[in-house]
């Protein structure tokens, strides 16, 4: 019976999700989830919230019993970058091994987040969907958002506040103590000694605070479980390879606008021009007839949300004549991250023949077969 009711209230809650996320514009509504909704399900024992941050940035703050994958080292390469399953971004065993390792079983529901900006969740995304994971959701404004609509990290940061004003008062104090020979010493010392006490309350409170945040410090805490990969289930349509991203390339170069291809470069112009090589690739540069468009134009900065609403995000693929009926590559450094961000957002628009270039400059620039421009 608990079973049963755990099961309608996951149901409901993404009913209540999918209505939010129309408001926004969104064509596919099974995709983003809000942090109002999200927030329920923290503690249910068939979901996982996976932080797609890095290890570092996990121990500083994660949604309390997730899990890291970090999602630069979801794609997995060798040293010369090749990726010896592609264009999955792991071999099968291994990708079993890691993600049974996280203590995801095939039956959770996935939410994958980041601190907001979106690229390392929808990596995470990307990586469980294009392995037949149905199940998968991006917490659309990440740890920030979750911390938004949680009532103990308000009242968390109102007495750090208050903790702040008076140890800079004391501070004040102190050196007025020291300096001024005017002054009531012995009403200053009476305000130091208070303003001990205070701090020493207000620490009290945090501590007893800080037991029920929803976003927490500390380590990863994992059991593993089994899971398994069904290779009829892996989804293909949604990632691809370097042979297809240079068939992609050879018809724009021939056919210009009037290509049924269009491959996204979502890096920054410093990687785009070559001046900025990332570690262990040999060249820096672009794919030919690459469209480039930074991937923080889809990204909402303003309102620390993953995802622009839906007109904003379509004026952004318009503006560059990205259009509904065209075959859609998207690569960054290593797949799942600002490549993965773009590919979801195209989703969100309702756009189908949208695929992550897993390898992509990592693959691509240690290639000395494939052509680049500078």
């Amino acid at each position: 019976m608990n079973r049963l009711l755990k099961t309608l209230c996951v149901a409901a809650s993404l009913s209540a999700t999918t209505i939010l996320m129309a408001a926004d514009g969104y064509k596919n509504n099974n995709i983003l989830i809000s942090a109002e909704e999200a927030v329920k399900l923290i503690g249910n024992p068939k979901v996982m919230f996976v932080s797609g941050d890095s290890e570092d940035i996990y121990k500083l703050g994660h949604i309390k019993g997730s899990v890291e994958m970090y999602a630069h080292h979801l794609h997995h390469s060798d040293i010369t970058g090749e990726m010896h399953c592609a264009p999955l971004y792991r071999c099968v065993d291994d990708a079993e091994k890691y993600i049974g390792s996280k203590g995801i079983s095939n039956d959770m529901m996935i939410i994958a987040y980041d601190d907001y900006k979106g690229p390392n969740a929808t990596g995470v995304y990307s990586f469980f969907t294009s392995f037949g994971h149905k199940n998968v959701k991006v917490l659309n404004g990440g740890r920030n958002a979750m911390m938004a609509v949680d009532p103990a990290q308000k009242e968390y940061n109102e007495l750090n506040s208050q903790l702040k004003e008076i140890k800079k008062t004391q501070k004040a104090d102190k050196e007025a103590l020291k300096k001024d020979a005017n002054v009531d010493k012995e009403a200053l010392k009476a305000s130091i000694a208070k303003a001990d006490n205070d701090i020493k309350t207000l620490q009290a409170k945090m501590t007893e605070v800080e037991k029920q945040l929803l976003v927490v410090k500390g380590d990863e805490v994992d059991t593993p479980k089994k899971y398994t990969i069904d290779p009829k289930k892996i989804d293909y349509s949604v990632i691809a390879g370097k042979e297809e991203v240079q068939h992609a390339m050879e018809d724009i170069l021939k056919n210009g606008k009037n290509s049924k291809y269009v491959i996204i470069d979502s890096r920054g112009m410093a990687e785009i021009i070559g001046e900025r090589k990332m570690d262990n690739v040999a060249r820096g540069g672009h794919v030919p007839g690459a469209t480039f468009i930074e991937w923080s134009q889809i990204s909402d900065a303003d309102k620390k949300l993953s995802f622009k609403p839906a007109a904003d995000i379509q004026a952004v693929y318009d503006k560059y004549g990205i259009t509904k009926d065209k075959t859609i590559y998207a690569y960054c450094h290593v797949g799942a991250g600002r490549s993965s961000e773009h590919i979801t957002a195209l989703q969100l628009l309702g756009y189908k023949n949208v695929k992550v270039f897993t390898g992509s400059w990592d693959v691509w620039g240690n290639d000395m077969n494939l052509p680049i421009k500078r």
